[in-house]
């Protein structure tokens, strides 16, 4: 099966290990920097929709290999 999400910008990303990449855009949705600057809510913005949109991908994944 093709992994692939579209990101906030409409770019098709594929992603080779789901698990690696959840692991990730976890990770980067939570950063910002000490003190805040007012990019950090875009870029959380951003990784926070990755990060939704590959929790769905796996959950699809699991779904069609249990059928």
């Amino acid at each position: 099966m093709e992994m692939k999400i579209t990101d906030l910008n409409g770019l098709e990303i594929t992603v080779t290990n789901i698990n690696k990449a959840i692991t990730q855009a976890e990770n980067f949705k939570d950063m910002h920097h000490i003190p805040p600057v007012p990019a950090d809510k875009e870029r959380q913005k951003y990784w926070t929709d990755i990060y939704n949109k590959l929790l769905e991908l796996k959950i699809k994944i699991e779904n069609e290999q249990s059928s």
